[in-house]
């Protein structure tokens, strides 16, 4: 049984439920282009991955046009859409318990500006350690990046063994996965039980109770195996 040093904590689809601001965001973005989506649903693709490369994926824009595609989704989401959001019910309790158990992270592909701003929006950025994003230049949009980055800031890169990921996309046992790291994966988020399942999350969550009790067993079992 793993001492947990730290436990890092995607933000979109896992601490709060963004698909308003996003999804409206990227419509704003999409109309500059001349395309029209009125279905919101269908911009859920957006939630939890870089945005130039889902503009590239989901609508075939080169790189270039992708990255004006984000230039124009900002313009609508740094003032509007960052606040279209919601903290999921019974996060705040989570995080008060777990924080006062192990050092918790932000690990974000979301630039870090924007991601301070919605943790202090929802007054819970004080259970956290650090916050660690992408740039708003574009460096760092990868998750396994921003993961190796927050490792570096938080010193754990030697013991990245024993820091856990919670994410609800791939992208984010995927970066877990290229850094050492175990993952949990959540299943009230934005990424589906298939699309998890495919990277071998070391446990699902159903609910941000579920969730809970998942990180608060596993650090139970790591300190009683500590003091056995």
């Amino acid at each position: 049984m793993r001492h947990y040093q730290a436990i890092l904590f995607d933000l979109d689809g896992t601490l709060t439920d963004p698909a308003e601001g996003i999804t409206r965001s990227v419509q704003y973005a999409l109309d500059f282009f001349q395309i029209q989506e009125p279905d919101l649903k269908k911009l859920h693709c957006f939630i939890g991955p870089p945005l130039t490369e889902a503009f590239m994926e989901f609508y075939g824009f080169s790189r270039e046009q992708a990255l004006q595609a984000v230039a124009r989704y900002r313009e609508r989401f740094q003032n509007i859409g960052i606040f279209e959001n919601r903290l999921y019910p019974g996060m705040q309790e989570l995080l008060a318990h777990v924080s006062a158990a192990v050092p918790l992270a932000v690990a974000t592909s979301k630039p870090t500006v924007f991601a301070e701003r919605i943790l202090e929006h929802f007054e819970i950025r004080r259970y956290f350690q650090f916050v660690g994003g992408s740039e708003l230049d574009g460096r760092r949009t990868d998750k396994a990046e921003v993961i190796h980055y927050v490792l570096e800031q938080m010193q754990l890169t030697d013991r990245a063994d024993q820091v856990l990921m919670v994410g609800d996309r791939m992208h984010d046992l995927i970066g877990a996965e290229k850094n050492g790291l175990q993952a949990v994966g959540v299943l009230y988020g934005y990424g589906s039980q298939e699309e998890l399942l495919r990277f071998s999350p070391m446990a699902l969550a159903e609910s941000v109770e579920h969730l809970e009790k998942i990180l608060l067993g596993l650090l139970s079992d790591s300190t009683n195996r500590i003091k056995s």
